[in-house]
């Protein structure tokens, strides 16, 4: 996979954190634990989205548009 350099501003305090997570061999190094936050996030906001979406739906118009498709599909 491609990557692409960026700049990242972090609190004193949180670069600090991450630091001693490195130092631990938590994490290979900075770049690849704030890489593996950012993916960790987006994947996060990706399934609360779906969520939301899912939760627009008429359960009851669902249900009815399943059954009707599994009465067809007994029917071949």
């Amino acid at each position: 996979m491609r990557t692409a350099k960026v700049a990242v501003s972090l609190q004193k305090e949180t670069l600090e954190r991450l630091d001693r997570l490195v130092a631990s061999r938590v994490f290979p190094s900075r770049s690849g634990a704030i890489q593996q936050a950012v993916e960790e996030k987006l994947a996060r906001l990706e399934r609360t989205r779906l969520a939301q979406e899912c939760g627009k739906l008429d359960r009851v118009a669902e249900q009815a548009l399943a059954e009707a498709e599994f009465v067809e599909e007994g029917d071949a």
